[in-house]
């Protein structure tokens, strides 16, 4: 042990002695004594050849030595890096002309956001909020989703507090998978006619990629009056598209199913980068979907207190960023809170 003790005293003198002042150095003295293939590894790894009874004074000798050579580590990591913020300071160039302030631009999403308001405040819709942290049955169970829906499985839904029940009286308490939540505070506090627009952000726990993620933005519409049909909801989404995306722009309806509607419809619009030709984007079918839509299922308002012999409804969803993509011809979702200036600064 003798020969052990006084070889971690000479390493003890090497580390007070070594001067580091570039980083290329800092990293030797890492690699020499602390690092994985250092001489204190090395040290600590005899502790199986030190016998028993001297094993802890020998330990308490490697602690010490583990120490000092991590406090004169950080002393010359401390050192490096002031030399290095000194040596990049330069004096200021009074003669360099001075740099304009710029100004920011509006995010894309709520360029289209504020685009989408207008469109449908032009034709009677109000507009309607209420919080993002909901509970089952708004989110779920006024909606016709069934207690077995594969929505309502931790894998789908960020919930925030689980209860163990798997009855429809459930208190879970969830990040609302969709602003449809908001409808059925609406239709619960106020009596038809309702004309609405819900818009806000919603989550789902789905993996980040740039064809989805978990948080979005999502706009809906409700309206609720005597005597409102299919053509009504068909002629509401035809104005939107052509006053979105352009007169030239087609609009077909594709049979759907949704819980809280009957019947039900996918919206598509023609493809806005190959003009309906077929291209990558709309897998070669020029055509791209834009949103869900339906007439609102008569246990849905059943649920809200609403007559659903004297009253019926249609009601549409679809993402702010597939909108946005849409108009923009943007291909990754990403892009939209990476906060990437070179991205911003095209709008």
């Amino acid at each position: 042990m003798q020969e052990q003790l006084s070889q971690i005293n000479q390493i003890i003198a090497e580390i007070k002695d070594f001067q580091a002042d570039t980083k290329e150095k800092l990293e030797i003295f890492k690699s020499k004594f602390t690092g994985k293939k250092g001489v204190i590894t090395a040290l600590f790894d005899q502790m199986k050849n030190i016998a028993a009874e001297n094993r802890k004074a020998f330990g308490m000798e490697l602690n010490k030595l583990k120490d000092i050579a991590q406090e004169k580590f950080k002393e010359l990591a401390e050192a490096v890096e002031a030399k290095s913020e000194g040596s990049s300071t330069k004096p200021n160039d009074l003669t360099l002309p001075p740099i304009p302030n710029t100004l920011g631009s509006i995010h894309p999403l709520v360029q289209t956001r504020a685009r989408i308001v207008e469109i449908f405040e032009r034709i009677g819709f109000t507009q309607s909020e209420a919080t993002e942290i909901e509970d089952d049955y708004h989110n779920f169970t006024a909606l016709n989703f069934p207690p077995n829906h594969p929505a309502r499985e931790m894998q789908d839904t960020f919930f925030i507090e689980k209860s163990k029940s798997d009855s429809e009286t459930s208190s879970d308490i969830l990040l609302r998978t969709h602003t449809s939540s908001v409808q059925i505070r609406l239709m619960e506090k106020q009596k038809p006619p309702i004309r609405s627009l819900m818009i806000g952000r919603v989550y789902r726990n789905e993996a980040i990629s740039a064809r989805a993620h978990c948080l979005f933005h999502q706009v809906e519409g409700l309206y609720v009056d005597e005597n409102v049909g299919f053509a009504d909801l068909k002629q509401t989404l035809y104005h939107f598209a052509k006053e979105m995306f352009g007169k030239d722009t087609k609009v077909r309806y594709r049979p759907s199913y949704f819980p809280f509607t009957e019947p039900s419809a996918e919206i598509d619009v023609t493809c806005l980068i190959c003009k309906g030709k077929g291209c990558n984007v709309c897998k070669y079918s020029g055509w791209v979907e834009i949103a869900g839509s339906g007439m609102v299922h008569p246990k849905v308002l059943e649920n809200c207190g609403i007559d659903s012999e004297k009253y019926t409804g249609f009601a549409f969803g679809m993402g702010i960023e597939r909108v946005t993509m849409l108009k923009y011809q943007i291909k990754d979702l990403r892009l939209f809170t990476e906060n990437d200036v070179r991205f911003l600064r095209q709008f």
